[in-house]
């Protein structure tokens, strides 16, 4: 896919799944704007990144409205516009309910959700300007109930249904998808969800046998997948949550 002087935004962009999709962008041809919540993690990934100046740093706190306006407007500077906003900033922990607090609760919404949400908000004038469009980061765990992540859910799941909802508003002038991941093979993931548990061999296999394709995804395969969503390739599809979850959310 050729992404030739195309103007591109990516949230969560010093790592994990963002870092992958910038390079991705970046080999295609597109101008890059990298966003983290620090500028010590953006200065890393633009360091792993190079490029010269068809990268630039966007740091700002995705779970914050001021955090969401720095990263679009950064952007925009930068590049005279903005064609390609991916709302990559997410997190993610598990617990049970009875032990999921008010603070823990917030975080979730207010990165996962209104992050998404307050971004979008920022960049519809420079979208609207260049018909471009945007792809948002969901889940397999938006799409159908997981025990254990019950916050993580309920975010992912506003993040599915307000792709649509958005899709509907903002047409015809802007697309909005969003994909929906199953476990990828990111730092955060081997920190978190295998590293940190009794037995992490045990806590991988979980993983891996979770999906009936028996693996974890690549940060490049979702990468691939949010580039042909933001393709001209793409230009009839709006409103679509995409699985990427070898099979996990198709029946159980």
């Amino acid at each position: 896919m050729d992404f030739t002087d195309k103007r591109v935004l990516v949230t969560g962009g010093s790592r994990g799944i963002g870092f992958a999709t910038a390079t991705a962008f970046l080999d295609a041809g597109a101008w890059v704007a990298v966003n983290g919540r620090t500028e010590g993690s953006v200065s890393t990934a633009m360091d792993r990144l190079g490029r010269g100046d068809r990268v630039v740093a966007a740091p700002g706190d995705i779970a914050t409205v001021v955090g969401c306006e720095a990263a679009v407007q950064t952007a925009v500077e930068a590049f005279g516009g903005l064609d390609i906003l991916v709302n990559c900033a997410g997190i993610g922990s598990g617990r049970p309910i009875e032990l999921f607090d008010e603070e823990m609760w917030d975080v979730h919404m207010d990165v996962n959700l209104k992050g998404t949400f307050f971004t979008c908000r920022a960049a519809l004038l420079e979208l609207r300007k260049s018909k471009g469009n945007i792809v948002n980061i969901g889940s397999d765990a938006g799409l159908m109930g997981v025990p254990g992540i019950v916050a993580y859910c309920a975010s992912k799941g506003g993040v599915v249904n307000m792709t649509k909802a958005m899709a509907l508003e903002l047409a015809p002038d802007i697309r909005v998808n969003c994909i929906c991941p199953g476990y990828v093979d990111t730092d955060m993931i081997r920190r978190d969800h295998i590293d940190k548990k009794p037995d992490p061999s045990k806590a991988e296999q979980g993983m891996i046998d979770y999906a009936p394709l028996k693996r974890i995804a690549t940060p490049e395969e979702i990468a691939h997948a949010i580039m042909y969503l933001a393709s001209h390739e793409a230009r009839f599809v709006s409103g679509a949550a995409l699985p990427i979850d070898g099979a996990a959310s198709a029946g159980r």
